[in-house]
């Protein structure tokens, strides 16, 4: 039993100390404390964002680059096609051409 009463006088003991040292100065400290970690850990946001939309926006540059690429290379064998086409069928007439009588 007067182990019980030790350890509840110890516990009270505890938490008045706990709460004396929570003054409004100490309050006021930590409540400064946390509207800087906030701000900070919002500058840190911010700058992510900042960083992912400059790389978004490099990543849709090579996007439309390469697509231009693409969409060149894609007009030069079309004319090529049409080209060769052109070529067969010259051929083919020239060929139908001299097989007759």
């Amino acid at each position: 039993m007067r182990i019980r009463i030790a350890a509840i006088t110890a516990a009270a003991a505890a938490l008045a100390l706990g709460s004396a040292a929570c003054t409004e100065a100490g309050q006021d400290n930590a409540q400064t404390e946390a509207n800087e970690a906030a701000a900070d850990t919002g500058e840190a946001a911010e700058d992510a964002g900042s960083a992912l939309q400059e790389e978004a926006a490099q990543v849709g540059s090579a996007i439309a680059a390469g697509a231009g690429e693409v969409a060149q290379e894609v007009d030069e064998a079309t004319d090529e096609l049409a080209q060769e086409a052109d070529e067969q069928k010259a051929e083919t007439q020239t060929d139908q051409q001299g097989n007759q009588p």
